[in-house]
């Protein structure tokens, strides 16, 4: 009888232990989809991230700027400094911030100061990266002996070139033709010239 009762468990025991081993297979299976489901996008992120950093190219500079104007059809030498940001958004074409603020040589209650944003085209040539741009904004012009401070709306043409010296520095040669709308008693459509420098930030 004994014999019997384990001749007739032992299938009973086996079968238990292949439920049990059957039961920890499915949780081990499911437990793999969901770590798998939890690294996969971690890692989608991780591919993405330098595709979207590449997309977008900054570099952040300053310069000396070397101007000649004209008020009331007198022509006037300026000189003072700039400062300067490219976002380039794809790989032909971004956008420009461009300060600057210059003095007269001949008169220092004389001064001109532009804040200017647009878009900005470019080619790459190896270390030499030529552009033009066209930018929308606003100037100040500081009148002689401080007698008026007034600001005026304003467009620019220009262009130049980027010179990559290092990875991370770029020099710069820029010229702008800027022209200052209802400009008073004459017209000011100042040249100016900016030799600069900028940090250029990459991966």
């Amino acid at each position: 009888m004994n014999e019997g009762l384990f001749r007739g468990e032992m299938p009973l025991r086996q079968r238990a232990s292949d439920t049990r081993l059957g039961k920890l297979r499915c949780h081990g299976v499911v437990l793999l989809a969901a770590l798998m489901a939890c690294c996969l996008p971690l890692t989608a992120r991780s591919q993405s991230l330098p595709t979207a950093s590449r997309a977008l190219d900054l570099q952040v500079g300053g310069g000396f700027v070397f101007a000649r104007s004209g008020y009331n059809f007198t022509p006037i030498h300026l000189y003072g400094f700039s400062l300067y940001a490219d976002a380039a958004i794809r790989p032909h074409w971004g956008a420009e911030f461009a300060f600057h603020h210059t003095k007269a040589s001949e008169d220092s209650t004389i001064y001109e100061r532009t804040y200017e944003i647009g878009p900005r085209v470019f080619l790459t040539r190896g270390a030499l990266t030529p552009y033009a741009k066209v930018l929308i904004g606003r100037g100040v012009y500081n009148f002689r002996n401080n007698v008026a401070n007034v600001a005026y709306n304003m467009y620019t043409y220009g262009g130049g070139a980027d010179l990559a010296v290092t990875r991370s520095i770029n020099v710069r040669g820029d010229y702008e033709y800027q022209n200052w709308v209802g400009f008073p008693l004459g017209t000011l459509h100042p040249s100016v010239v900016t030799i600069g420098v900028a940090w250029h930030f990459h991966e």
